[in-house]
């Protein structure tokens, strides 16, 4: 058997971030901190956003549920913010259709829960009026204070969208020291995106009995900003104990038609300049990003680095019990940890390796740095390399396997799990079989006889 060559791996092109620590693991202990998770349809999930970025930044675990992998994903359009880069506000820009979307969305949503066809149409026309932008501080940031003495800009940022205009984004003149008089928006629109439609009698029926019923969608929370009435003090709690249920203000950019000067000439159409502007409004659907582990670098956190605490409902589950609900889940989960938790010890950065028919891709250090070395299949097999294997591979598919991974610049990797022949199922029960397990790496390349002949004439 030959010996397999290393070869050193390619390094991206662009890289835009440094390499800061292998692990969510503090080594001296004064800020380590035990990351929570909950098993949702049988994926494991991450909401908190700081658990998210200790977990990403540091050894790039999981990815987001709404981006291509780093959870990164915001509702601005990057054409939108290059568009109107003089407009100095920290708020999301969207387009008008994508606006509508999530009027759409809310508007299910409302109606799941049992409510009137008119009740929530006057709830998502009170709720998504335009709005004064909120008070901004003089380095941009968003001001928190409700305060109604000072002025707020105006709504509208007009542009021409004709030839010779520039990127910057003005005020309209004409509506600036009107700012004054609605910089103040209502107290209870601006504590809570509360819509108030229709008389009391009409809310009484099922939006108090609905009102705290959380918008689920396909088992994840869906936030949607609409609600019934309550009261201001129980508004204002809500607000101190969570960001989420603060309203989400959005620069929508909508478009207006007007007349030139000279209206009564006959080529008043062609006149016609189309104008765009931005308003502000709120976000009735809000959209949040998770992080979605995959059931190897879930247990690999429990088990292995101690960082990690996995509930389901409202208990959190042990080690064991994790062993067992993943091999339930996953049946060959444990084969696949195994060889996860080997690379991972080695220093690789294993991710999932579905996209190229294998278990495992293997990065050194991350995918921002370089791309994927080898493509992984785990096996686990006896003493004679002999057992009942996950995917037995013919001549054809292998073959076909290996083209596919040396056409995307990487090498197919056989990853044999070698256990004992006296080691029994009740063993295999328990995390602690992998003491026992040895590992043989085997790397396929295509033999090509006319290179092989070429280079025996040289020598």
């Amino acid at each position: 058997m030959a010996e397999a060559v290393f070869r050193p791996p390619r390094r991206k092109r662009r890289v835009f971030e440094s390499y800061e620590s292998p692990f969510p693991v503090d080594v001296g202990g004064t800020d380590f901190r035990i990351c929570q998770a909950e098993i949702i349809n049988n994926n494991v999930i991450v909401r908190n956003p700081e658990d998210i970025e200790q977990l990403y930044n540091k050894g790039y675990f999981g990815k987001g549920i709404l981006s291509r992998s780093r959870p990164v994903y915001s509702i601005s359009d990057p054409l939108l913010v290059s568009k109107w880069q003089g407009a100095n506000v920290n708020m999301p820009i969207i387009s008008s259709n994508k606006y509508q979307y999530h009027v759409q969305w809310a508007k299910s949503i409302l109606q799941e829960q049992g409510f009137d066809d008119s009740l929530v149409t006057k709830i998502l026309e009170n709720y998504t009026k335009p709005l004064e932008l909120p008070f901004l501080e003089e380095d941009g940031a968003e001001q928190t204070s409700n305060s109604c003495d000072r002025t707020a800009p105006n709504p509208e940022l007009s542009r021409q969208s004709s030839t010779d205009t520039g990127n910057a984004v003005t005020l309209s003149p004409e509506n600036q020291n009107e700012g004054s008089k609605k910089a103040c928006l209502e107290e209870e629109a601006a504590i809570d995106p509360v819509a108030t439609c229709g008389s009391k009698e009409q809310e009484q029926g099922d939006s108090k009995e609905r009102a705290d019923v959380p918008c689920q969608k396909h088992g994840f929370l869906v936030h949607c900003g609409c609600k019934a009435e309550e009261s201001t003090e129980q508004r204002s709690c809500e607000v101190i104990k969570s960001k989420e249920h603060a309203p989400e203000y959005v620069l929508v950019q909508e478009e207006e038609g007007s007349l030139c000067p000279e209206e009564g000439s006959a080529h008043a159409q062609e006149n016609l300049v189309k104008k765009e502007k931005l308003v502000c409004r709120r976000n009735p659907f809000r959209i949040f990003e998770y992080l979605q582990l995959s059931l190897e670098e879930a247990f690999f956190l429990v088990y292995a680095l101690g960082c990690l605490s996995i509930y389901y409902g409202e208990e959190p589950l042990t080690i064991l019990k994790l062993w067992e609900v993943f091999s339930e889940v996953k049946p060959n989960f444990k084969t696949t940890y195994m060889a996860y938790h080997y690379f991972r010890s080695k220093g690789w950065v294993p991710k999932v390796g579905l996209k190229y028919g294998t278990d495992l891709l293997l990065y050194r250090k991350g995918p921002p740095f370089y791309h994927a070395s080898y493509s992984v299949i785990a096996e686990l097999v006896d003493d004679n390399f002999e057992g009942s294997l996950r995917r037995p591979l013919s001549w054809k598919s292998l073959s076909g396997l290996n083209r596919t991974t040396v056409n995307a610049s990487k090498e197919l990797m056989l990853c044999y799990l070698i256990r004992p022949s006296d080691m029994t199922e009740k063993e295999m029960s328990t995390p602690e079989c992998m003491k026992r397990i040895k590992v043989q790496e085997l790397i396929v390349t295509r033999w090509v006889s006319s290179r092989e002949r070429s280079e025996q004439d040289e020598l």
